[in-house]
């Protein structure tokens, strides 16, 4: 928040629909939108003639510094592209916003990648991404993970399924006590509005996430078989172990009860209780002094799928946290997904790939 020369009220961003919006609210509580725009908007300094810098991001905009005087917002002057000579001469995949209806009627938001070379008369994997918290909201800014896919001849669904902030508080509250749930119809439809496009591969979908993409992606595999692989990191897979062992106790109040009280509840919402379910060749990836969601999460997942000789690798990530912070590490985890996801690639219409074999590995040495 950031309070005018004049002390009127507050200017503020608001994450809505994907965008960045700025607001204004007045001291007798009045609230008006002085701003908004297909952009995500980082930071926000005013001065006192009301011009104001801020960080703006787009689908094929990483970060620019830009400007715009209160009085006069719309008009955005370009002031600092760090990547412009990065990217000059470098062809992004174009992005299309989706809007689709979930299987109760909730209209759900989503974005499209198209691979960067596309081509309209040729059919294209594509990869369901999905995002974590499970309260947070994917946005219209510029993702370097997403476009390295397209890059690789990739399309990429990603969306904001129930739960996810940014479209009113009934819509956060759309997964309480019931998460995983209804999210995992969302995303369903989502791919289905993909593939209603006529150019996605129905052969070659993949999916992955982490943190709570990671618990809807072990989630989805336990469900569904239409994915040819799918990679979960960081994620939930035992409810009952994990609330008492995270760094945030605050999970035990996302059910009804405690785990000592109802434990089925727990399971039921746990990926371990479906994993006899999985077909679907995935991979774990998790860092070692993961806090969030501790890696004996994953470590129960692995072994699960191991006992049941499900196709399986698991990568451990030494010294790494929630969310990976070493660039190499994140460039490891962009390669790793992509790897276990070329290997996967059906080929052939009439033999589909089955999860036969089984896999170790770590990022240490060992395999």
């Amino acid at each position: 928040m950031t309070w005018p020369p004049d002390g009127s009220g507050v200017y503020f961003l608001v994450g809505e629909k994907g965008t960045t919006s700025v607001y204004f609210a007045s001291l007798d509580g009045k609230v008006r939108k002085v701003l908004e725009g297909t952009h995500v908007l980082s930071g926000f300094s005013l001065a006192k003639n009301g011009q104001v810098a801020t960080v703006r991001s787009t689908f094929k905009e990483p970060g620019v510094l830009v400007t715009f005087n209160l009085r006069d917002p719309t008009n955005i002057k370009k002031l600092v592209d760090v990547n412009e000579d990065v990217l000059a001469g470098v062809k992004l995949g174009d992005v299309e916003e989706l809007w689709f209806t979930s299987t109760d009627g909730w209209k759900i938001q989503g974005w499209l990648i198209k691979p960067a070379e596309f081509d309209p008369t040729k059919k294209y994997p594509m990869v369901l991404w999905i995002h974590g918290g499970p309260w947070a909201m994917y946005t219209v800014g510029f993702n370097w993970a997403f476009q390295n896919f397209a890059a690789n001849g990739y399309a990429v669904l990603y969306t904001n399924p129930r739960g996810s902030t940014g479209y009113g508080q009934d819509f956060v509250n759309g997964i309480q006590y019931a998460y995983p749930g209804k999210d995992y119809d969302d995303l369903m439809a989502g791919v289905d509005a993909a593939l209603a496009k006529g150019w996605i591969d129905e052969r070659n979908l993949f999916v992955c996430g982490g943190s709570g993409g990671g618990v809807l992606t072990a989630w989805i595999v336990g469900h569904t078989d239409r994915f040819a692989a799918a990679v979960s990191m960081r994620p939930v897979i035992n409810w009952h172990s994990f609330v008492g062992t995270t760094d945030g106790p605050n999970w035990y109040y996302q059910f009804r009860k405690l785990p000592w009280e109802d434990p089925m509840e727990y399971a039921l919402r746990s990926p371990l209780h479906y994993v006899a379910n999985v077909k679907t060749p995935t991979m774990i990836m998790t860092g070692e002094a993961d806090l969030r969601t501790p890696i004996g999460q994953s470590e129960e997942f692995y072994r699960a799928l191991k006992m049941l000789k499900k196709e399986t690798l698991f990568i451990r990530m030494p010294e790494e946290y929630h969310g990976w912070r070493r660039p190499s590490h994140q460039l490891a985890q962009q390669l790793y997904l992509l790897a276990w996801f070329e290997k996967h690639k059906r080929q052939d219409k009439a033999v589909p790939i089955e999860g036969t074999g089984q896999e170790t590995g770590r990022a240490r040495t060992e395999r």
